[in-house]
């Protein structure tokens, strides 16, 4: 219909003058179609950057060193369960055209997202030199699995940031996984990160799963960083247990 309307349009012209306004109403048309295509792409790119967006549920905020020690959860769709996460945001990091360098930190067997915000004091050194910190959980949390708060060491706070190949813990247990793909994706969509400037520490169990998730990942971190880790599992009580359990 639009078509014929311009021959329509094109007959009722003659002349040089015609054909010249012809061109005009063409390239007016074409102009149109282009930014309705074009908007449908924004659109598009909108809403597909809109349904990436992790929820995440704010649980506490203290004020710290000037910026702000935060704690969210969020449901996991690696490890199909709700985790939690500590973030540290300097003095500044709130802001949306301000963006910061970011550590992950993994901390060791037994513990959760609070004990390195609690017992560390980072948050005076991530200040001074403008630094996000993020503390994730050492384990998936209550999906409770047949032997899983059966010793210490293995199960809940054991997660040893692997991948679990076995049943049952292949379902949740993805701990590798959600360090260096999910978590990342739910902080750079939710905080003002620098993508490129990103790096990686632990202790114990953390420092090896810092090793494995930045020597896996060449390139992915700016920086690697293990203390006292876990660096020969498979000679080592604690990994060998976990490695022929997961």
């Amino acid at each position: 219909q639009s078509f014929k309307s311009l021959r329509h349009f094109q007959k009722k012209v003659s002349g040089i003058a015609g054909r010249f306004l012809f061109c005009l109403h063409f390239l007016g048309e074409s102009f149109k179609s282009c930014s309705k295509i074009l908007h449908f792409k924004q659109l598009k790119s909108l809403f597909s950057s809109v349904s990436k967006m992790t929820v995440i549920t704010l649980i506490s905020t203290n004020k710290c060193f000037g910026g702000l020690q935060k704690i969210f959860s969020h449901q996991s769709k690696e490890l199909d369960c709700e985790m939690k996460f500590a973030i540290f945001l300097p003095d500044g990091a709130p802001a949306a055209d301000v963006k910061l360098p970011v550590l992950y930190w993994l901390s060791g067997l037994t513990c959760n997202e609070t004990n390195f915000i609690q017992k560390s004091g980072f948050q005076r050194y991530a200040a001074e030199h403008g630094l996000i910190v993020v503390c994730p959980d050492t384990s998936p949390r209550g999906v409770n699995l047949p032997g899983e708060d059966d010793s210490w060491d293995f199960g809940s706070g054991a997660g040893f940031y692997v991948d679990a190949s076995k049943d049952p813990w292949s379902k949740h247990y993805k701990m590798f996984s959600y360090v260096t793909q999910e978590l990342i994706d739910v902080i750079n969509n939710n905080f003002p990160t620098a993508v490129d400037r990103q790096s990686i520490a632990g202790h114990s169990m953390g420092g090896h799963g810092a090793l494995i998730c930045a020597l896996k990942n060449p390139g992915l971190y700016r920086s690697v960083s293990a203390f006292a880790p876990i660096c020969n599992p498979t000679k080592c009580p604690w990994g060998v247990k976990a490695f022929g359990g997961y």
